[in-house]
């Protein structure tokens, strides 16, 4: 049994004396034990060497005692697995060079052998669990399917995505085939995560907002939905949407066990559109982290006023930025840890 397990008691909608609380990328770039591994080992070497990644992932808990860990991974090892290269570019970010943008190019797709070729995520989630000591929980995670085709076919980063979403509407039967066996490959993957010992799931749908109430539905919910129902009664699972306010009603009735909430979305407004019956998440602005020590505290305090300390997990808006101080996360960590109802 988990020692600390105010987070699945979260996840369960449980009545808590405080929320739990961790940050989304916890696990890396604003500490400086993982620059000490990053100026030794590329991006996918600290992915795929289950004795860093394990390292990585708890290195934020051993300085900061959050709720639960976050396996350090990419949702890019997806696409990797299935015939897709992916290469990480300093300065550029995610690179790949050769683009999914016609039905001959996802014939060379495949739905991979996950123990073939993601076996050493499995190996970095056994190792990290004998580091945790069943202390707090693990999550594992994945990107949607929408989210990850943007980089297929973008071949990197973009402000807009332009080139994937014409994709879509140009080649619609072929943006859905290529959405369907990522789905298949995300399912089949997290549901090894679970047997390996991950004890929740999170989904990052890191640009749903990118598309409009409509398109959303069509090019990336309904493929959030197929992962949740293959899920949801193996492990919880958290789907988080970043610009997705519009689809908050929506997505409270899918099953999953809670909501990630960006910063856009006030915690009123959140528990309005959800129905105020789902355990929510966030929603912190990762830049507000910038702000004196005090001032977080005082901000933390209010956002858990605002959602209520029930049925809620204490996280940012969107992963931690690099150059945040560290005194400023240990604020952030310390505030839910001193939260008392007035």
């Amino acid at each position: 049994m988990i020692k600390n397990d105010l987070f699945l008691k979260a996840l369960r909608g449980e009545t808590v004396e405080r929320p739990p609380v961790w940050m989304m990328r916890q696990a890396g770039r604003y500490l400086p034990e993982f620059q000490e591994i990053k100026a030794k080992y590329d991006f996918f070497t600290r992915c795929q060497t289950p004795e860093l990644a394990s390292e990585i992932t708890v290195q934020p808990i051993r300085r900061y005692g959050m709720d639960a860990a976050i396996l350090f991974s990419d949702i890019l090892v997806i696409p990797q697995a299935m015939n897709i290269h992916v290469e990480m570019k300093p300065g550029v970010g995610p690179w790949l060079p050769d683009p999914i943008r016609s039905a001959k190019d996802l014939e060379r797709v495949i739905v991979p052998d996950i123990h073939e070729t993601l076996g050493y995520v499995m190996d970095a989630i056994k190792m990290t669990k004998e580091k945790l000591n069943d202390e707090i929980p693990l999550i594992g995670f994945a990107g949607s399917p929408w989210t990850i085709l943007c980089y297929c076919v973008q071949g990197q980063g973009s402000k807009n995505f332009d080139i994937a979403k014409e994709f879509c509407f140009t080649q619609p039967v072929v943006a859905h085939q290529l959405l369907q066996k990522i789905t298949d490959t995300t399912i089949l993957y997290l549901k090894e995560k679970v047997k390996a010992g991950v004890n929740a799931v999170q989904v990052f749908d890191s640009w749903g907002g990118m598309l409009s109430p409509t398109d959303y539905q069509e090019f990336s919910w309904q493929y959030m939905q197929q992962i949740i129902d293959a899920l949801k009664d193996e492990t919880p699972v958290i789907a988080f949407g970043k610009g997705c306010w519009f689809a908050l009603d929506t997505m409270a009735k899918s099953g999953a066990s809670a909501l990630g909430v960006d910063w856009t979305c006030s915690p009123k407004n959140a528990r309005y559109l959800t129905g105020g019956k789902i355990t929510l998440q966030g929603n912190f602005d990762p830049t507000r982290l910038f702000s004196p020590p005090s001032e977080i505290k005082k901000m933390v305090k209010q956002m858990i006023d605002e959602f209520g300390k029930d049925r809620y997990i204490v996280n940012l808006g969107h992963g931690i930025l690099p150059n945040i101080p560290l005194e400023n996360a240990g604020a952030f960590i310390e505030a839910v840890k001193e939260y008392k109802q007035e």
